[in-house]
């Protein structure tokens, strides 16, 4: 198909072009920007006026909640809820059951998704066996079927020799490691310790959970060489000691959630469990510092960190209820009001959704490295339309996704997705929706 999209404000942070111009996909690829040749006859043609033109998002931190959870979302309702939020690719975590570590799970994942014509899915693999922590899995197997990565998802890995393996052979291959820093028996809590966790009698997480775990990942770094990916600081410590490993040249880079970077524990009022996340909501000078960290290159990217929850699972007391909470409609939204409420602009708010993760994924995505998370001649044609000035309110009703639950819900929020193009097909149009 051939599709025209004019009049459109096109950004794209890879190359910091920003101009009001047209873009021409045909056969799945961008064949122009600003100037179409006058022969070029579109089968369909989009007027994005008003409108940004931007790569298509890029998250990192996705739950599809297939296999084994079907109950809390589906690959159908979780890639609509993607599309819908201009998420033209994801990355989704092992955690599923059962637990993706075999190469046959990870090729029926993806033949699912390919066969719904909507986000990309690059799945990560189990970087132990049921994610136990104590026998390394086939990696190079698992990379062959599709991973771009290994990963514990939210169980510790406690056993200091297994990771020293698992970051050896890793770094033998050129893999990389993709780990949450938490130490296993002080991360045992339900919110961050602080005033708030003593008030309300719950069991607090220190920052020191993940400053602990990130000092022991580090020197092994050193020793091993091997390529680190680190998953949703949440702490003003911890990010410092990412700009530390950073400046000493450790191959390491990071995201940060939408939730930690726009709420603190405070949020959490009377027990309220849409708030009861994986990482622990933490205090505001760790809100601030995540958010200066995300402006300054420290933190590569911003993610969603989806993870769909059913009522029943909710709808217990606090420390009993699941964390996570839906997200994947909300991210690009919640970057822009990041983007507004710090200055930093709108090329540096899509950059971490678009470019930036892309380059965390790097040789990871094969033919599609050069042009995932960008805008660019020859490349696919993964495009994000939006409307900066349109605002919507974020309410079960209006999400697509299988999981209502938010910790943003009754939140008016600035952006709305008006069409997502995966691979040069219309995935998602909304021009109307309310």
């Amino acid at each position: 198909m051939k599709i025209l999209i004019k009049n459109g404000r096109v950004v794209d942070p890879a190359s910091n072009f920003d101009s009001i111009a047209s873009v021409a996909v045909a056969a799945g690829r961008i064949i122009a920007i600003g100037q179409v040749a006058p022969d070029f006859q579109a089968n369909k043609t989009i007027d994005a006026t008003g409108c940004v033109v931007a790569p298509g998002l890029v998250d990192l931190a996705a739950r599809l909640r297939e296999p084994g959870h079907e109950h809390e979302g589906m690959l159908e309702s979780e890639m609509a809820a993607a599309v819908a939020g201009g998420v033209s690719s994801l990355v989704c975590p092992p955690d599923t059951d059962p637990v993706l570590d075999e190469p046959g799970l990870v090729e029926m994942l993806k033949m699912r998704a390919e066969k719904l014509h909507q986000s990309r899915v690059f799945p990560l693999g189990a970087l132990t066996r049921n994610l136990q922590g104590e026998v390394l899995t086939e990696m190079a197997e698992l990379t062959e079927a599709g991973c771009v990565g290994f990963s514990q998802a939210e169980v510790p890995l406690s056993n200091t020799q297994v990771m020293q393996r698992a970051l050896q052979y890793a770094s033998t291959y050129g893999y990389t490691v993709w780990l949450r820093p938490q130490e296993l028996h002080l991360g045992r809590g339900v919110v961050a310790s602080g005033p708030l966790a003593t008030r309300l009698g719950l069991s607090g997480i220190p920052v020191a959970a993940e400053t602990i775990a990130l000092h022991t990942l580090f020197e092994l770094m050193r020793i091993t060489g091997a390529r680190v990916h680190l998953c949703r600081i949440s702490s003003a410590a911890g990010m410092a000691l990412v700009r530390q490993a950073k400046a000493e040249g450790l191959p390491v880079s990071c995201d940060v959630s939408i939730n930690s970077l726009h709420l603190t524990d405070t949020d959490i009022g009377y027990f309220d469990s849409r708030l009861r996340l994986n990482p622990p909501l933490r205090q505001q000078r760790d809100r601030d510092a995540l958010r200066e960290a995300l402006a300054d290159g420290t933190a590569d990217a911003l993610v969603s960190d989806h993870t769909p929850v059913d009522e029943d699972a909710k709808t217990l007391p606090f420390a009993e209820a699941e964390p996570g909470a839906t997200g994947l409609e909300l991210l690009l939204s919640l970057a822009l009001k990041w983007g507004l409420e710090s200055g930093i602009g709108l090329t540096r708010s899509l950059a971490v959704l678009t470019s930036e993760p892309a380059r965390v994924l790097g040789p990871a995505l094969g033919t599609l490295q050069a042009s995932v998370g960008q805008l660019v001649e020859g490349g696919v044609a993964d495009v994000c339309i939006f409307d900066p000035q349109a605002s919507w309110q974020a309410t079960p009703e209006a999400l697509r996704s299988q999981g209502k639950h938010t910790p943003f819900s009754g939140y008016d929020l600035p952006g709305r997705v008006r069409a997502t193009l995966v691979g040069g097909q219309v995935a998602f149009e909304g021009w109307d929706r309310s």
